[in-house]
């Protein structure tokens, strides 16, 4: 995955960014992204949990379908993208930390969407989040709404709706995670499962 999805995106402020596979190595780093994207929303939400927080993505790591997201060379977070049972794709652990709102968001999601081989990709994000309206600008609309997260679903190509272009540059990108498997609780990208946020 070295160098998968690599390009330029937003202002001056954000330098060439590339995705390359997570290692373990990357963990620690990846938990502290991951409290300081989630913070805001779940405090908001009255779900914000110090611990759990971090154990959250230290339970569900996935190297193996993770992407470390680097700017400039340096690690700015991370994407997990992973097959789901019904032959579509989970998006998950979607954290960028200082980087929202200048496009990098909408260039990663872009270069992930552009991997699902026009099949259905689904996601979970924590409700009132701005997350949800980048999601929306790619194509991803509501299915399912609990009191935590929203679970939206971008259709497989065919079905995909007309209103939903993808537009570079959009909002910030702090997409939580999915169940581990289609149909449990919802884990909002950026947070953790329904049932345990933060």
């Amino acid at each position: 995955m070295a160098g998968d999805g690599a390009g330029t995106s937003g202002g001056p402020d954000v330098a060439k960014w590339a995705l390359r596979a997570a290692t373990a190595a990357d963990l620690d780093a990846l938990v502290e992204i991951r409290a300081e994207v989630m913070r805001a929303d779940l405090e908001r939400l009255g779900r914000y949990d110090e611990h759990r927080v971090r154990q959250r993505l230290r339970d569900c790591f996935s190297p193996a379908h993770t992407s470390a997201v680097l700017i400039g060379g340096a690690l700015a977070g991370c994407v997990t993208f992973r097959p789901a049972e019904d032959g579509g794709h989970w998006l998950e652990h979607f954290y960028l930390a200082r980087h929202q709102g200048r496009g990098l968001g909408g260039a990663v999601l872009r270069s992930l969407l552009g991997r699902a081989d026009g099949r259905a990709v689904s996601l979970h994000v924590l409700r009132g989040s701005a997350a949800q309206r980048l999601y929306a600008r790619h194509g991803f609309a509501v299915e399912d709404e609990g009191p935590v997260d929203v679970l939206m679903v971008r259709p497989a190509d065919g079905a995909r709706p007309k209103a939903a272009p993808a537009t570079p540059g959009a909002a910030p990108a702090t997409p939580e995670t999915a169940p581990a498997t289609p149909g449990t609780a919802p884990a909002t990208p950026g947070a953790a499962p329904a049932t345990a946020q933060g």
